[in-house]
């Protein structure tokens, strides 16, 4: 039996890119490499996975990376504890600026473009694509045609409340037809 897989790798050094044109990638990692994947994100599988893209120079030295990426993932039901199979296809884009800086005080805006991050030294292809994979599942997967069902808990000798008896107007309704069924009755 061999040790466990490493999450893929691609390390790029943007210093030897060349700024004339764009530097395409691919990646698709292993079987091995997948299941390394799926632990690291505590998920139960990756069927399939690829990256690719491009590196564009941005102006002196600014770097634009836009790819697809494309993956089947199976991930457990929130409700029934199955499995889930759910295909995913995403763009990614992320720029990496050189004169980035992180705001500093206790308040700070959101940025107007949340793509953008600091310029590295290096660049791991194969952690740009494993984070766009977890930014991407689904957050609360369900198998399909899962009812989630209703609770009701009350102390022995109580009826239980009901969704239905929390909405505000839920009596008015049989309140007026009562009321209305007396006037007739009346007349």
């Amino acid at each position: 039996m061999t040790g466990p897989t490493e999450l893929p790798t691609k390390i790029l050094r943007l210093a030897d890119l060349t700024n004339r044109h764009a530097t395409t990638f691919d990646l698709t990692p292993t079987s091995a490499e997948r299941d390394a994947i799926a632990a690291h994100l505590d998920i139960l599988g990756v069927k399939k996975l690829t990256f690719a893209g491009e590196i564009t120079p941005q102006g002196r030295g600014d770097w634009q990376l836009t790819g697809k990426l494309g993956a089947t993932v199976v991930q457990t039901c929130v409700a029934t504890l199955a499995p889930v199979t759910t295909r995913l296809d995403e763009d990614v884009r992320r720029v990496y600026a050189r004169d980035f800086t992180y705001p500093d005080g206790s308040e700070v805006e959101m940025p107007e473009d949340d793509a953008v991050e600091p310029l590295p030294q290096t660049l791991d292809l194969g952690a740009v694509m494993i984070e766009a994979l977890s930014l991407a599942l689904p957050p609360f997967p369900r198998a399909e045609e899962t009812e989630l069902g209703q609770v009701l808990a009350a102390a022995a000798g109580v009826t239980p409340m009901t969704d239905d008896d929390a909405k505000p107007f839920a009596g008015l309704g049989a309140l007026r037809d009562r009321l209305s069924s007396e006037g007739d009755d009346e007349a």
